[in-house]
């Protein structure tokens, strides 16, 4: 499983939206809005994740 960056959603990279690589890392999101929101601020979801929040 693996975790929506934007929402924190758990899901099936199967069943992802969307796939979204960002400095050499895969993003699963799962819907449009979690997608435009990673699109405007990749930097924002990608620290948030490093850091545990």
């Amino acid at each position: 499983m693996h975790k929506d960056p934007v929402c924190g959603r758990k899901m099936n990279p199967n069943k992802a939206h969307i796939t979204i690589e960002y400095e050499g890392k895969t993003y699963y999101l799962c819907c449009p809005l979690c997608q435009a929101e990673f699109e405007k601020n990749p930097g924002k979801y990608v620290k948030k994740e490093k850091s545990g929040r």
